[in-house]
């Protein structure tokens, strides 16, 4: 049972696309229909599902630190949570336990965004069925998850001012990790150089030109995710708590 916790990254290899992965995707995308199918259901046992992904949450990420911790892993470098998941995971915590509108304007962007994205392409150098396998999929399905519970279940909705708000804070993140990565030689956000395990960050270009491309991107894709809510009324759609 233990080499299922090690840091023996040979023994389980992890494969883009392999049947493994292609099962994670799958499981994701089935999660979304079954919030959006029951979401009546889900919304009358509304606070049991919030503890509920609250535990959930904060125990994948808590056990995560543990297992670099005991295996003498837990680095500066890469284990602070200014990576764009981690800081993702945080603000769903806090949505989780404040429901605040305006935290959920910018989890929704960043979160949809930057967990499709890593559970697509993850940079990820364990597979089935060790623990990092589970821990790394189902924190990414969680964070969005949970957007979409609030999407479906409790019908918050993004707005255009939010998608401001969400490319102001992305900005802001990165300015922050572009400093940590200086002080600890680290690559947060993927500011000083491209996944290991090959991305969408190699159609690119060299750094730093991928970076600026990066913000584009984030942009294009943070539309593309208002699109289908743009048809909502100002009224509907407007407002911060």
């Amino acid at each position: 049972m233990s080499k299922y916790f090690a840091h023996q990254y040979e023994e389980f290899p992890f494969s883009l696309f392999s049947i493994s992965h292609s099962v994670m995707i799958a499981m994701f995308l089935i999660g979304i229909y079954l919030i959006y199918r029951y979401q009546s259901i889900l919304h009358s046992f509304h606070l049991v599902m919030r503890k509920t992904m609250l535990i959930l949450l904060f125990l994948f990420e808590f056990f995560y630190h543990v297992w670099l911790w005991t295996g003498d892993q837990w680095n500066l470098s890469f284990a602070l949570p200014l990576h764009l998941c981690s800081i993702s995971l945080i603000l769903c915590l806090l949505l989780l336990i404040t429901e605040s509108r305006f935290l959920f304007q910018v989890v929704f962007y960043i979160g949809v965004a930057g967990a499709t994205m890593a559970m697509i392409t993850p940079e990820l150098f364990l597979g089935f069925p060790h623990f990092r396998y589970f821990q790394f999929f189902f924190t990414h399905m969680l964070i969005i998850w949970i957007c979409f519970y609030y999407v479906f279940v409790m019908k918050y909705r993004p707005t255009k001012k939010g998608l401001i708000v969400a490319i102001l804070a992305i900005n802001l993140f990165a300015v922050i990790a572009m400093i940590v990565n200086k002080w600890t030689g680290g690559n947060y956000m993927f500011l000083s150089y491209k996944p290991v395990n090959g991305s969408i960050l190699d159609y690119f270009g060299p750094y730093p030109i991928y970076i600026l491309i990066l913000e584009g991107v984030a942009l294009v894709l943070f539309w593309l995710i208002l699109i289908p809510f743009s048809r909502k009324s100002e009224k509907e759609m407007d407002g911060y708590e």
